[in-house]
């Protein structure tokens, strides 16, 4: 053990009584030291001194009165290490009551040992000497402190007010000392904050081996600009932290609101063209149910519902946990009248499903209930048609039995051109849709007698969503954080990707903006090769990609093929070209479609063929549905 930590340790070890009369030996003698400086400073003569009483009796008294003064008043509870100006404030006032009490006594006893300028000073002193050593107690001790632990070398990226708030909440963290603060403004570099340089971005490269991670405290930082400077950082092989956004950012910025740059920061878009004046009258006062709303989509869309106030907001889910967390996390949420009503079962159940519109009256559906995980659809082809389609299915009669006013499915890239069983199963929950559509159209135009109000049947179209249950995020994380290696089937592998709230936020705008029949598309943005992802989350990590060119790495990164029907690149449209609607960001395509009056024999074959467990017949009647999808031979 070194020197100094020997020396903290010893410190620290006193108990509160020891501490206490150090402390009260030290103020005596300031006591002592300022009535004697303010005796030989005014240099009053002995004769008038010694009139009533001598020198020695103001000392005296002055010890007589102050010491118990502080030790009643709670002068001595303080912690010496936490000393801050409120301490410092009731330090001034005690030592203003001694003066006061001490100018007292002088005034019974006809004794004036200062003139009333002399008074004035010996509180300023006692004030000052008081207060000052205090304050060195506690910067000595914080100083040895933070010298006998192993410290995290820092550097604060922005020197505005978030960083020096930062750096101010630092300094009492024993465990950390802040090496610089760097900032792109020609105007701050080579000045100090708090006795620390602000230096140039380019004296990072200079710094690297000094420190241990880089806080960025820039918090209106837009992501494209994070983008930029994560870029440069990544080479550096530090870890990043980053304070929250100035919509997350409180009062309290700290060491604990401090958070990692996650792949969002990457990936997602700044400025999600988003009215609430639009959602608000749609959704508001409105019955609204969502089936699959313990998924990763399902709740966020519920998240977002219940801030535009429908009545009531109906969870349907088949896990228990899942439907629980979310129901909870929502109750915690409402601020409104707004109701929440969760119902544990499965939306393949017509049966149940017309009972429960019925009797909430729901009027507005999203299906987002699905198996999306292709591999395991790949492996059980039946559970996956079963639950895919005939929940849609079941949605879909439920609705038109009870006067649902609009629908809107879920749907997914994978159902474009697919190569796998989800992707199929899904473009033909798109085709029913689109035949429940072309019926309404039938029976509420007018020259039916029905007299019938027409339901909206529509489908938002997306690809992957970052940290959904079926992304490869979580799965490279949990990799990365055992250490390695990543696994990805493919070097050359692409993907879309948008966040979990940009995709929640586009689908219920375009529920707003359907009529029925439509497919509309959501604009992914580029799309991200994963192996660049990959890498990208290795260095977020602070770690680095262990390859030829680095052999020394941390985590490396191995391929295993292509799994059964998965795509190297992904697609949103079939064979309709993209129309734009009035959200810059949505987009609208008419596609292919199968009449009614040739569907419904075919999907009930398919059931048939499901039912019997006929796996062979299933896929030979979804192929026929699904022409675009090669049907494997080896199921």
């Amino acid at each position: 053990m070194s020197l100094t930590s020997r020396i903290v340790k010893r410190l620290l070890s006193l108990n509160s009584q020891t501490r206490t009369i150090i402390l009260i030996l030290v103020d005596a003698t300031l006591i002592l030291v300022a009535v004697n400086y303010l005796l030989w400073q005014l240099q009053l003569p002995q004769d008038t001194i010694h009139q009533h009483f001598s020198r020695y009796w103001i000392l005296t008294f002055a010890l007589i009165v102050g010491l118990p003064l502080y030790l009643l008043t709670g002068q001595y509870k303080s912690l010496t290490r936490y000393v801050t100006s409120s301490i410092l404030y009731n330090l001034a006032a005690r030592n203003f009551i001694l003066v006061i009490l001490l100018f007292s006594i002088a005034a019974v006893f006809s004794y004036q040992p200062f003139p009333i300028s002399g008074w004035a000073n010996l509180f300023l002193m006692l004030t000052f000497s008081t207060a000052s050593v205090r304050l060195i107690f506690r910067d000595v001790l914080f100083k040895l402190l933070k010298l006998s632990q192993n410290q995290k070398r820092v550097v604060i990226y922005g020197a505005g007010e978030a960083g020096a708030q930062l750096a101010a909440s630092l300094s009492r963290e024993k465990n950390y000392r802040i090496v610089a603060f760097i900032d792109d403004s020609p105007q701050l570099q080579n000045r100090y904050m708090n006795g620390i340089a602000i230096e140039s971005p380019l004296k990072l490269y200079a710094l690297k081996n000094q420190i241990d991670l880089i806080l960025i405290a820039i918090p209106s930082l837009s992501r494209e600009h994070m983008r930029r400077l994560l870029g440069n950082l990544q080479s550096l092989g530090v870890p990043v932290l980053k304070i929250p956004s100035l919509d997350e950012l409180t009062s309290d910025l700290g060491l604990n609101t401090l958070k990692p740059i996650s792949i969002d920061d990457l990936l997602g878009r700044d400025g999600i063209f988003y009215d609430p004046k639009i959602l608000s009258p749609f959704i508001n006062n409105t019955v609204v149910c969502v089936t699959g709303a313990g998924g990763s989509i399902g709740s966020e869309l519920c998240k977002q519902i219940i801030q535009l106030n429908p009545s009531k907001l109906i969870l349907i889910d088949s896990s228990e946990p899942s439907l629980f967390a979310i129901e909870q996390e929502l109750i915690n949420q409402i601020k409104t009248k707004s109701k929440v009503r969760a119902v544990l079962g499965n939306a393949t159940d017509e049966k149940e499903l017309i009972k429960l519109f019925s009797h909430y009256k729901v009027e507005f559906v999203i299906h987002a209930a699905a198996y999306k995980h292709v591999p395991l659809v790949e492996a059980n082809p039946l559970v996956g048609i079963s639950n895919n389609v005939f929940s849609t299915l079941a949605v879909c009669n439920a609705a038109k039995k009870t006067n649902v006013k609009k629908v809107i499915l879920i749907s997914t890239d994978k159902a474009v051109r697919p190569t796998n069983v989800m992707g199929a199963s899904k473009r033909l929950s798109e085709i029913i849709f689109q035949a429940f559509s072309e019926e309404e159209d039938i029976e509420s135009s007018p020259s039916n007698k029905l007299n019938k109000t027409k339901i909206s049947y529509s489908m938002v179209r997306f690809g992957n969503v970052l940290g959904s249950s079926g992304s490869v995020v979580p799965t490279f994380t949990k990799q990365i954080a055992s250490g390695g290696p990543i696994t990805l089937t493919h070097p050359e592998i692409v993907r879309y990707f948008m966040t979990i709230y940009e995709a929640s936020v586009l689908v219920l705008q375009a529920a707003v903006l359907a009529e029925g029949g439509e497919v509309f598309l959501l604009d992914m943005g580029k799309p991200v090769p994963i192996l660049n992802l990959a890498k990208q989350m290795v260095h977020l990590s602070g770690l680095t990609v262990k390859d030829h060119q680095n052999p020394d790495g941390d985590i490396e990164i191995i391929y295993t093929g292509l799994r059964p029907g998965e795509k190297l690149f992904e697609e949103l449209l079939i064979d309709a070209k993209s129309l734009k609607t009035p959200h810059p960001l949505i987009y609208r395509a008419v596609e292919r479609s199968v009449p009614a009056s040739e569907l419904w024999p075919k999907v009930n074959e398919l059931k048939e063929a499901v039912i019997n467990q006929d796996s062979h017949q299933a896929l030979s009647v979804l192929s026929n549905l699904v022409p675009e999808w090669k049907r494997k031979d080896n199921y």
